[in-house]
C-alpha cells in the first residue's frame, strides 16, 4: 500500500526535541531522554532485575514471533536457526518465548509454523542451543539469559496446512470477526467444545513438559493477538463453564498455569497477555475505518474494551486477570494489545501498512503511546510483578531514549522489541556498549514482514536485512507489492 502522507515519518524528526514537538502536538505524553546511555554511563537499561529468583542481567527483550519459515514438520530451517542465533547475540537478556510455537499442528498459523510437540523435541533442542552458543560465543557466559518457549493455539486464524486457506478452531461466534473472515454465524462445528478444551490443556501442559526438558527456563502461555486464549477472555456468550463471567471466560487460561505449577513446579510461567482489543477494522487502501458496531451495543465481543464505547480502552477486568494471574504463580507478564489481523495500525503501529491492512486512521505515535500507556496503568496497579512493554519499534532512532526513560520511571521493567530485532538485532549490544545506533539498520515499519507472510513468503525485513535482500523469492514480494499498489 502507498505510504499516508498525512503524519510526519519518524525520519523527518530529526532531533529528540522535534520528537517531543509533535508529542506535544499530538497531546500525548512520553518521557524521552536527551541521549543515549552506555552501561558504562549507567543506563537503566542494564541494571539488573529479579523475576521468578533469577536474576535477569538487563532490561532489554526480544518478544516472540513467527517465522513462517519452520520445515513443515514444525522442525527449524536454517533461516529459522539464523532468526535464533540473532536473538542469542543481540545483547537483549530477557528472550520471551522467540517463538511461537503451536501445541498442536492443527493450532499452527501456517504450515511453517514451529511445533511445540514431541516430534519436534530435537529441533526445539536445536533452537535453543543455537541462541545460547551464539549469546556465549559473543559474551562469554550466559550468566543473566533467560531463555522461554511462547505455547499457542492460533484459533480464529488456524491455517495448518494451507498458506491461503483458513482453517479455524473459534471460541464463540463473534459477530464482526465471523463477518470479515466469512465464517457462517450458523456453522457452529467450528466452535471448540468443552471436551476439546480440556485436551488441548493437556497439550499446553505436555508441551511445557516439553519446553522444560529441552532447556527453556520458562513457558509463556500466549494469550494475545486474537489467537485462542486471548479470544476465550472475551466468550461474555459462550454457555458453560469456558464462558460467561470472567471466571469463566479465563478459565482455560488459569488451568492450564495451575496445572504447570502443579506438575512443573521448576519451570517459570510467564504470560503474553492483549490488554485491550477494539472493534475490528475494515481492510481497505483507504484510511481504515472500524466496522459497524452500533446495533451491538451494549458490546460483548471484546477483552479490555468499554462495552459502550468499544474503541476505548477499559483495563479493569485485564488489571483484575492480571492479579489472578500473579496470585496463580505467574511470574512476569508481557503487556501488548489488539490483534494484527483486525487492528494492526494500534496492534503494530506504522506509517508504511501491511497489504491486509489500511491507512492509519491516526499517527502512529498514538498508537505507540497508547500501548505504553497501557503498560504503565498495569505496572501501577501490579508494582511487585515484572511486566514488558510493546510497541517501541515505531519509534525508530528514537527508541533507546524512550526505553530508558520509562524504565527509569517505573513505566515498566523491560523494553520489548519485535519488528526492530529482525533489521537490527544488534540495537541492545549498541546501545548498552557503544551508546549510539547504525541508522541504516533501523526499522522504518515497512511491514514487509507482515505482507510477505500473508501472501506464503517467509518472515523478514527485505528492505534491510542482506540476508533477505538476496533471496530469490524478494522479487515475488516485489511483484506482490507492485499489483496491490496497481490496485
Amino acid at each position: 500500500m502507498p505510504v499516508d502522507a498525512r503524519y510526519p515519518k519518524i525520519a523527518q524528526l530529526k532531533t529528540v526535541d522535534a520528537l517531543r514537538g509533535r508529542l506535544a502536538e499530538l497531546g500525548l505524553a512520553l518521557p524521552l531522554d536527551d541521549s543515549i546511555q552506555t552501561a558504562v554511563a549507567g543506563s537503566p537499561l542494564a541494571a539488573p532485575r529479579v523475576v521468578g529468583g533469577f536474576r535477569v542481567g538487563n532490561r532489554w527483550c526480544i518478544h516472540p514471533m513467527e517465522g513462517w519459515d519452520a520445515h513443515r514438520d514444525g522442525s527449524p530451517s536454517e533461516q529459522t536457526l539464523r532468526r535464533w542465533s540473532n536473538f542469542g547475540r543481540s545483547g537483549a537478556k530477557l528472550i520471551w518465548g522467540g517463538e511461537a510455537a503451536a501445541v498442536q499442528p492443527g493450532g499452527r498459523a501456517n504450515p511453517n509454523q514451529t511445533l511445540a510437540t514431541a516430534s519436534n523435541r530435537a529441533g526445539l533442542q536445536r533452537l535453543l542451543s543455537t541462541l545460547e552458543d551464539a549469546h556465549r560465543q559473543r559474551y562469554g557466559s550466559l550468566d543473566g539469559l533467560l531463555v522461554g518457549l511462547q505455547l499457542t493455539h492460533s484459533g480464529r486464524f488456524c491455517k495448518p496446512e494451507d498458506h491461503a486457506r483458513f482453517a479455524p478452531r473459534i471460541a464463540y461466534h463473534h459477530p464482526l470477526l465471523d463477518a470479515k473472515f466469512k465464517i457462517r454465524a450458523d456453522d457452529d462445528s467450528l466452535v471448540i467444545s468443552d471436551g476439546d478444551v480440556e485436551r488441548l490443556i493437556d497439550d499446553f501442559i505436555s508441551a511445557a513438559r516439553l519446553a522444560r526438558d529441552v532447556g527453556f527456563q520458562f513457558v509463556d502461555v500466549k494469550a494475545c493477538h486474537g489467537y485462542l486464549l486471548h479470544e476465550f477472555l472475551s466468550a461474555r456468550t459462550r454457555p458453560g463453564k469456558f464462558g460467561g463471567d470472567l471466571a469463566g471466560r479465563s478459565r482455560p487460561l488459569l488451568t492450564i498455569v495451575d496445572r504447570i505449577r502443579q506438575e512443573l513446579p521448576d519451570l517459570m510461567i510467564g504470560v503474553r497477555l492483549s490488554v485491550f482489543d477494539s472493534v475490528p477494522y475494515r481492510t481497505s487502501r483507504d484510511v481504515g475505518q472500524p466496522m459497524e458496531y452500533a446495533s451491538l451495543l451494549p458490546y460483548e465481543y471484546g477483552f479490555g474494551v468499554d462495552r459502550h464505547d468499544p474503541l476505548q480502552a477499559d483495563l479493569a477486568e485485564p488489571i483484575e486477570l492480571l492479579r489472578t494471574l500473579a496470585a496463580h504463580g505467574v511470574a512476569m507478564v508481557n503487556v501488548t494489545c489488539g490483534s494484527p489481523y483486525y487492528v494492526p495500525h494500534m496492534q503494530r503501529p506504522a506509517i508504511f501498512p501491511p497489504s491486509d491492512g489500511y491507512q492509519p486512521p491516526e499517527d502512529p505515535l498514538a498508537g505507540v503511546c497508547r500501548q505504553i500507556d497501557a503498560a504503565r496503568q498495569c505496572k501501577a496497579a501490579l508494582p511487585h510483578v515484572p511486566m514488558v512493554g510493546t510497541g517501541y519499534s515505531y519509534l525508530q532512532d528514537y527508541l533507546p531514549h524512550a526505553a530508558q526513560a520509562v524504565v527509569r520511571a517505573g513505566w515498566v521493567d523491560f523494553v520489548g522489541m519485535g519488528r526492530m530485532v529482525l533489521s537490527y538485532p544488534d540495537l541492545p549490544h549498541d546501545v548498552l556498549y557503544d551508546g549510539t545506533l547504525q541508522r541504516k539498520l533501523v526499522c522504518r515499519t515497512f511491514s514487509d514482514c507482515t505482507t510477505a507472510p500473508r501472501h506464503g513468503l517467509v518472515s523478514g525485513c527485505y528492505p534491510l536485512d542482506e540476508y533477505y535482500k538476496q533471496l530469490p523469492r524478494r522479487d515475488e514480494l516485489l511483484e506482490i507489492k507492485q499489483r496491490l499498489t496497481a490496485l
